[in-house]
């Protein structure tokens, strides 16, 4: 009986492959919140250093995220940042050896290094009535996938 939901795709046929997946992201920020980053200034501490591992939390914890994503044995996580005038760009990569692709666990881990350093920056980003008129993050996309044989 199919009353119109569907099941986690079926994957056991499929043959364990090498699976690799990058994926970027880029964050907004005012000069005050780029300049206390770069300078240790933030107060609830190290942003990059919270951001990386909120990341690699995120991409170990995709399938409970997203309910469609199978759990797979991630082997390699990989988290970069970089400065783009004041915006943070995170990107994650991901490897693995199975039956379906990493892109998602790439894309959770960039969502959420990239909220993870807007939420240590938040007193900083807010304007006078506590709003956020700058502040954002863009461009999530995957910019890598690979499909071994």
């Amino acid at each position: 009986m199919n009353d119109g939901i569907d099941g986690i795709v079926q994957v056991g046929h499929k043959p364990i492959v090498e699976r690799k997946a990058i994926a970027t992201g880029l964050l907004k920020l005012s000069p005050t919140s780029a300049d206390a980053i770069r300078h240790g200034l933030v107060t609830k501490g190290d942003v990059l250093e919270a951001s990386t591992v909120a990341a690699i939390q995120a991409v170990k914890d995709t399938p409970r995220m997203i309910p469609h994503c199978h759990v797979i044995p991630i082997e390699g996580c990989n988290v970069s940042w970089e400065w783009e005038d004041n915006s943070l760009r995170c990107t994650v990569a991901v490897s693995a050896h199975w039956k379906t692709g990493v892109e998602m666990e790439a894309l959770a881990g960039v969502s959420t290094g990239l909220l993870c350093a807007w939420d240590m920056v938040k007193p900083l980003e807010k304007n006078d009535d506590g709003q956020y008129p700058n502040t954002k993050i863009e461009s999530i996309k995957v910019i890598e996938k690979l499909k071994g044989e």
